[in-house]
């Protein structure tokens, strides 16, 4: 808001799918003072931080953080895998996969691009049909956005993974978690992913500012052969002075002071009770929505996000629109449409350090935001998402 509007009482709601709600705990920890990157107390930081995120990714392979957005972790994951003009294999589910997509060219890789409507997720007997017709093995990565937050459609990477075991081929699995981490179940190691590239502005209740890989042993040898020329990105340099408990250059420390803290309440509420919460919190939305007598963008109920869920607005209605009614008159800011669904589509973040009662505020922001607008629909949609928290 600018400095000329006027005072809006109580506390902005923040339900885009991202940057999510940062908790006073995490912005407590990142207000403390800087310390020597290069001291004891710092390596002390990285160690503890290390062991916390294993539970999260549900790995035994090295994790890299890099000062960076979710944008940085898909740059590294191709920088240290494969080579100027290699082949890689990508699926349009959304704007997200696109924009990786687009780093993929303007790196000078070669992208099988597989168009998509962005209604649904990756569809794993395509995966295994343009693997399996790969005879000379030019593909050497498959990119897979697992929660495309642009869509609210999640794609089934243990799926995806048996496609590529079925069809033999080498490929190295590629997959972007950054709005799934720590809201749905991520299994690096079980799901047999290379590299799991993540963010933490969403499930981490973080500002923006870091990105992470995850990489397996196979991602690691593969690194070895990789003709591309980089620095910033470099996970041998990272891997050596990680064990130390340090990084190849000054870290943003302050985030990691966040990242530590924010893993502390990860763990203390428990992480299968943290995905179990996002789960019951996207239900009410979705609930809310069909009462409505709205549509979700994402069509396959098996492929809903815990994270986001995209609704489609009724012909001839724009979704900007009603977002600003919302933000004006209620504070409360929803995600835009993206891409393609501009216009179309407004998404509600149910993401992070988020309650039933702080849903139950923005479905009501919603529903009045609905009426005001004038966009049809049907009253009482808070109520289902009511009856069913209530029950649950």
């Amino acid at each position: 808001m600018s400095d000329s509007s006027p005072y809006q009482a109580g506390r902005h709601f923040l339900q885009i799918p991202g940057p999510s709600n940062v908790p006073d705990r995490i912005l407590r920890a990142i207000a403390q003072p800087t310390i020597d990157h290069r001291g004891l107390g710092f390596a002390d930081l990285t160690f503890r931080i290390q062991k916390q995120l294993i539970p999260v990714f549900n790995t035994r392979s090295p994790i890299f953080i890099f000062p960076a957005s979710g944008t940085g972790g898909w740059e590294s994951s191709l920088l240290n895998t494969v080579s100027p003009g290699d082949k890689v294999l990508a699926f349009e589910t959304g704007h997200f996969a696109t924009l990786w997509k687009n780093v993929a060219v303007k790196l000078g890789l070669d992208v099988d691009w597989v168009t998509g409507d962005w209604r649904h997720g990756i569809v794993p007997s395509v995966v295994e049909e343009r693997l399996r017709a790969d005879k000379s093995h030019t593909i050497k990565a498959v990119l897979a956005v697992h929660t495309e937050t642009s869509s609210g459609a999640t794609s089934n990477i243990p799926a995806i993974r048996k496609a590529l075991d079925a069809a033999g081929h080498p490929a190295l699995l590629l997959v972007d978690a950054v709005s799934s981490l720590a809201c749905s179940e991520v299994r690096h190691d079980d799901w047999g992913v290379d590299v799991t590239i993540s963010a933490s502005q969403k499930g981490l209740m973080l500002p923006p500012g870091l990105c992470f890989n995850a990489v397996s042993e196979k991602a690691m040898a593969a690194g070895k052969t990789s003709r591309f020329q980089h620095s910033y990105f470099s996970w041998k340099e990272m891997l050596e002075i990680n064990k130390k408990g340090y990084f190849p250059y000054t870290p943003s420390t302050n985030l990691l002071y966040g990242l530590d803290e924010a893993l502390s309440m990860l763990h203390e509420e428990g992480i299968d009770n943290v995905i179990r919460r996002h789960a019951r919190l996207a239900e009410a939305t979705r609930r809310a929505v069909a009462a409505w007598g709205l549509e979700n963008l994402c069509i396959n109920a098996a492929e809903y996000s815990n994270s986001t869920t995209a609704v489609v607005m009724p012909a001839g209605h724009d979704a900007d629109n009603l977002r600003s009614i919302i933000l004006e008159r209620y504070n409360m800011s929803l995600g835009m449409g993206l891409g393609k669904v501009k216009g179309t589509v407004f998404r509600i973040g149910h993401i992070g350090d988020f309650n039933a009662l702080m849903l139950a505020g923005t479905l009501s922001g919603v529903e009045m935001g609905l009426r005001l607008a004038g966009v049809p629909h049907k009253p009482g949609g808070i109520n289902a998402a009511l009856n069913f928290l209530s029950s649950n």
